[in-house]
């Protein structure tokens, strides 16, 4: 018995100790609001929240490019450049540059 009579082992021998550091390593790790749950939740939070800054950014975007759209110059605008569109009595020359055109061709 004089394993247990060491002074490291005699604050173990308190039942409220005991109870106490069992259910702290419960409540860390095997309960179901543990601390590494916790965990998982707060890094969801933090991603969800990237993204939500993200989408209202790509909004704002969106905004100003229907704000674009309502008028008629900026459709006219668009049908241009983007879709190469042109007026019956006119002709349209697309200039490329060399570094647009190799770019171009690493992309492909």
């Amino acid at each position: 018995m004089a394993f247990f009579d060491s002074k490291y082992l005699k604050p173990f021998k308190n039942i409220y100790l005991l109870v106490l550091i069992v259910f702290v390593i419960w409540m860390l790790f095997f309960d179901a609001h543990s601390l590494l749950f916790h965990h998982e939740l707060n890094s969801d939070i933090e991603e969800l929240e990237y993204q939500k800054e993200h989408y209202k950014n790509e909004m704002a975007k969106d905004d100003k490019a229907i704000k674009e759209l309502s008028t008629e110059e900026g459709i006219e605008r668009t049908a241009r450049e983007n879709y190469y569109m042109k007026k019956p009595d006119e002709d349209i020359f697309i200039i490329e540059y060399e570094d647009s055109i190799a770019k171009q061709q690493e992309d492909e």
